[in-house]
């Protein structure tokens, strides 16, 4: 278990600093022998190995020994799968188990700019620490949700008083002819929205716009009309939105072992997910992080039946991308024509 724990504190750790430097990799656009972001030729064949920092719906980035980042594109042929196994066949996953964390190798041909994925490889153990990570990353990524609401109220704040700054210094400049006062507070307030901006683009990229949960009877894997309807109506508002993309996770009650629950949990996401698929057409590429968490996360008391038949659930959240929804900055009018403080 000690050694389990100190790889994944390692992994994590790597993963971390991955991502810390994947925008300035990302920026630079191009590559030379030196540079930080590979630019694959087109027809060009290439294989990589690294570790996923990025994870979209259609695409990944990964991150080489070097310190180099590749973005790889995803298409219905690319086939995914574990090395070793029976006859070293290795086992068949659907492109949702790529996972930001995973160490990979990725074979394909170029397109002009990325690397367009026939062959995704991956060592089960691998797998399994990315999973890990990922199931510790996503509370962090939901707090980060609630930091960038907080952010949002300091702008609209910081927007008012900017106003209220710029109405100041004329009064200044008429009384006192106070012009290096004016330029002042107006370096002042543009360093605040400045500043106030790079903190919302260092966050997440996407947000929660419906989270609906599927509940399931004892020892079941099986959806009820119910559970339909709500999938019918997941899947309606997914197909109108654009840059969307699913999460599915699975749990259980207390009832039986932490290992049967944890196999049940992943059985309903899974069901859920071939509903989705098979009824809906939805792509594979747009249902990210399909886990079963078993008993873990409960939403209420196990000692109750009340209580265990809500744990019993699917929780499917549909994910859009915030550059697609979210418009430009609207400026308040200053304080003397807007009292009220109303937008």
């Amino acid at each position: 278990m000690s050694n389990v724990s100190n790889r994944v504190r390692f992994i994590a750790l790597t993963f971390a600093l991955a991502l810390s430097l994947a925008p300035a990799a990302l920026a630079q656009g191009g590559m030379s022998s030196g540079g930080d972001t590979r630019t694959v030729a087109s027809g060009q064949k290439m294989k990589i190995k690294g570790v996923v920092t990025s994870r979209q719906a259609d695409t990944f980035v990964v991150q080489d020994a070097n310190g180099v980042s590749t973005t790889v594109a995803l298409t219905n042929a690319t086939s995914v799968k574990t090395t070793g196994g029976f006859l070293r066949g290795g086992t068949n996953y659907g492109v949702t188990a790529i996972l930001r964390g995973l160490n990979l190798e990725v074979e394909g041909r170029g397109d002009g700019t990325n690397l367009v994925a026939e062959k995704v490889r991956f060592k089960d153990s691998d797998l399994r620490t990315a999973r890990t990570v990922e199931a510790n990353v996503t509370p962090v990524e939901n707090r980060v949700g609630e930091a960038e609401t907080r952010i949002g109220q300091v702008e609209q704040n910081s927007q008012r008083l900017s106003g209220q700054l710029d109405e100041l210094a004329a009064v200044s400049n008429a009384a006192r002819g106070g012009a290096k006062a004016a330029q002042e507070t107006a370096d002042m307030a543009v360093s605040g929205v400045n500043a106030t901006n790079e903190r919302i683009s260092a966050l997440d990229d996407y947000q929660v716009q419906n989270n609906t949960s599927i509940l399931f009877r004892v020892n079941s894997a099986v959806l009820s009309p119910q559970s339909k309807q709500q999938l019918d109506q997941i899947a309606q508002q997914a197909l109108q939105a654009k840059g969307y993309v699913l999460e599915v996770s699975g749990f259980a009650s207390a009832d039986g072992s932490t290992e049967a629950n944890r196999r049940l949990s992943q059985r309903r996401a899974d069901t859920v997910i071939r509903y989705l698929v098979e009824n809906h057409q939805i792509p594979l590429r747009r249902i990210v992080t399909p886990y079963g968490y078993g008993e873990a996360q409960a939403v209420a008391d196990n000692t109750t039946r009340e209580g265990r038949e809500q744990n019993r659930r699917v929780e499917v959240k549909v994910l859009v991308n915030r550059g697609l929804i979210q418009g430009a900055p609207q400026m308040t009018r200053p304080a003397s024509d807007n009292p009220d403080g109303s937008q």
